[in-house]
Order: structure tokens, then sequence, then C-alpha cells
């Protein structure tokens, strides 16, 4: 497919030569594959990166001011339905490979085990970008085997977004900031406080049609705990103390009516919205929306809204599972070296603008950037920056972890749920994932 492709840019060439004679700049097309949504209808022919809000909206004009800046390069930009693997693989067996690809660090390792993307380490540093700036989080997501597979563009997390507002009613806020359970005994008593308070549920959680809420908070806690999760890339450990006292504490929770149930995840943010509990577990990419919300008069969470980093519900050392959105480089022998250099050119350009991209509510890729008073000054950052170093990934190298995730999800849902004991449940999950490692 690449291959017609180039034949027919090279016909169009030959046809257009004569305008090119005329002085107009001859221009080389790159394929960029993203999601984060469309929005061309309000963003579609903005530059003004400043103003633009969102996922979608920051992302789109980025590009479009890429193209300005570049008008030797057209960027065709190809949005795709999340996470959008299937039609990459799709692609990549069609040898229609786009130029740059937005992945999850944690899917990385399945294309890069097949040989399917370029490392670009030594380029990224050629074109301006050193990494040397990566924050350890984003450093260690686009590292196996000593190479850098990609341009970490962000960290991303699940946070505690807080309706401060209910957590003022309950009595747990001191000097202005939330007071959050340094234990699991702690957090069983806070949630009963607040919902004996408040006639309202402590957590809201995503518990339905959607298990990666479950798995993350699962790796988080165990990372708390000091467990490995995976000792080795193609085996998950799961029958130990440090899993069961995890679903042991989200069972008890939902035994105890301390959380809402049977939600997904936009009634969940929309419960949240709506000031139906206290708690939200939810990504870093909704912190603008929320800190929008919580300046609109009138709202559950006006003036009330703050967000935190997970608490040390465990006695060990301060993590939280994270994750990134990297660009990377499909491997494509018939990329040409114009092709090649235009996407890099766009990688700079992409890193320059990290900042920008943080006001989704994701951390830069650079630990300059977060250490900047630019950053920092953005709303609930400072709360956040150290994300940087605390983040935790799973063990480099693990494969299929889209697939883990929703083993895992199942499997502990089964057990909050009641429907397992917990020990069946890590026993099923480790035998499933396991599985599905030694039949790669």
């Amino acid at each position: 497919m690449r291959k017609l492709r180039q034949s027919a840019v090279a016909i169009v060439a030959l046809l257009a030569l004569g305008s090119c004679a005329r002085g107009e700049p001859e221009r080389t097309t790159i394929t960029l594959q993203r999601f984060f949504g469309a929005c061309e209808a309000q963003y579609g022919g903005s530059t003004d990166v400043e103003t633009a809000e969102g996922e979608c909206g920051i992302i789109t004009t980025l590009i479009n001011r890429f193209e300005a800046e570049n008008p030797d390069i057209d960027v065709k930009v190809n949005v795709v339905f999340w996470p959008g693997y299937d039609q990459l693989t799709a692609q990549l067996a069609a040898n229609d490979e786009p130029d740059l690809v937005i992945m999850h660090a944690s899917v990385i390792p399945d294309y890069q085990a097949r040989g399917l993307i370029d490392p670009i380490g030594a380029e990224l540093k050629a074109a301006g970008v050193d990494p040397a700036r990566f924050t350890e989080a984003a450093r260690l997501g686009v590292t196996i085997d000593d190479q850098i597979w990609g341009l970490p563009f962000d960290t991303w997390a699940p946070l505690w977004h807080i309706n401060m507002n209910l957590f003022r009613q309950a009595g747990l806020v001191q000097d202005g900031q939330p007071i959050l359970p340094t234990s699991a005994q702690e957090l069983l008593a806070q949630a009963e406080q607040f919902e004996r308070a408040t006639g309202k549920p402590y957590l809201v959680q995503i518990s339905a049609n959607e298990y990666a809420s479950y798995a993350r908070n699962l790796y988080t806690l165990m990372f708390q705990q000091g467990a490995a999760v995976f000792d080795r890339p193609d085996r998950i450990d799961l029958n130990n103390p440090q899993a069961r006292a995890v679903l042991n504490l989200f069972r008890t929770i939902d035994d105890r009516g301390l959380t809402t149930k049977n939600q997904d995840y936009s009634a969940a943010t929309a419960g949240f919205l709506n000031g139906d509990g206290g708690v939200l577990i939810n990504g870093t990419w909704m912190v603008g929306t929320f800190d929008l919300e919580s300046r609109t008069t009138g709202r559950p969470l006006s003036g009330g809204y703050a967000v935190r980093t997970y608490p040390q519900l465990f006695a060990g050392r301060a993590a939280t599972f994270v994750d990134s959105h990297v660009w990377v480089m499909p491997r494509d022998a018939g990329r040409t070296d114009a092709e090649r250099a235009a996407a890099l050119r766009l990688l700079k350009f992409l890193a320059d603008n990290d900042l920008q991209w943080a006001r989704t509510g994701h951390l830069p890729a650079f630990q300059d950037i977060i250490d900047s008073p630019a950053f920092l000054a953005l709303p609930h950052r400072s709360d956040l920056a150290f994300l940087a170093t605390t983040g935790r990934l799973l063990r480099a190298g693990v494969r299929r972890q889209f697939s883990i995730e929703t083993i895992l999800g199942e499997e502990s849902a089964a057990a909050i749920a009641g429907n397992k004991s917990v020990d069946q449940a890590l026993i099923d999950g480790e035998r499933r994932v396991n599985t599905l490692l030694a039949n790669l």
C-alpha cells in the first residue's frame, strides 16, 4: 500500500512540476495517527495553542501551528477511535504504516518485540531532544534493552479527585487542605465518617463495563507495599499477602456501602460533577475539566475542588501506577530520508510544546518543564509534580498489558463483589495472565 501511495505521490509530483517551477515550495507529506478525539469544527483552523482546551483541542491546534510554521511539510492526520491498536496492526500488516503514531508506553513492548517500531533515541538527540531531559517515569516507559523507542509526551496516572465542599461537611478539611487517610484502617474510618455526615458514599468509582480502574488500584497498592507484581516480564505474582490486602480492602469498602456501585465511566464522572460522592478515582486528564467546574458558580464543585495522588495506605514506599502517551515511529523500509527528517522535526516541535500539552492535566515528560515556574503555576500542578519520581510502571518488557489489565480487572471485580473468594480470584488471575504470556 505504501509503495502504491508513493507511486501515486510521484505521479502527482510530476503533474505539479510546472507549479513547483513557478516558485511554490515542494512539500514533504507525513502521516500522523492519533486518538484524543476529533474537534475539527472548533479547532480545525486554529493555530492559537494558548487558548485551546482539552486533549483534542490542544493536539489539533499544535499540529495546525506546526504546519503554519513549516510550510514545506504537510501533516496528514488520521484520527482513530481509542485506543486504535487493532487498526494500527492491520495497517502494519498491509505495509501502510503511518510515520508517527501515539501509543501508550504500556503497549510499546508488544510492537518492539516484533520489530514493528524503530528505536529513535539517537535521532531525537540529534534533532535537539535530549533523552537525558526525560523524567524518570517517562524515560522508563520508553526504554527497552537500553534503547529509546519513542518520544514520551506525558505521564498520566489515576488520581484522587476530591469534592472539598463535601469534605468540609464531613469535617475532613484542615487548614484548607483535605485530610486523607494514611492507612487502610484510616480510610475505612474516614469513609464511614463521611457517609454519616453527608449521606453519600466516600468513593465514586468506575466499576461497570471497564476494568482498568480495578487493575490500576491493584498495581498502585501492591507497589506501595514493595511488591514487584512482575518478577520477570513473562510472569506475574499475585499469590501473595500484598495482593490479598488490596482486594480485601476494596471488598470491605464495597460491603459497607462506602462506594458507588455499577457505574460506568460516564455515570461515575457525571456523578462526581453532580456531588454524588467525595472522591472520584480517575486520571490526570480530568484535572482541567474539574478545575473549570470549580470556577463555575452554582455547581457542586464550585470553590471546592482539590486533587491529590493516591494516598499512602500501606507501609512501604510512595508509589502510584503510571503510564505515558508516547510518539513512536513504525518501521518502514520505504520511508524516505525527507519523510523521516520531517517526522523528527515534528517530534522536536511537540517536545518544545510539551508545557502546552500539560495543560490537559497530564504531567510533562521533561523534568526541566516540571520544575519550571510556568508549569507549577498551573492549577493543582504543585500537588502532582512529584509523580514524575514516584510513578511506577510495570517491569520493562511486559507484553499484552491491555489484556492483562482486563484479566486483573475481571478477577478483582469478582472478588470485590463477592462472586469469588479473594484467594480464588488471585489464583485465577495469576493463572490466566501467565497462560497468556506463556503463549505469545
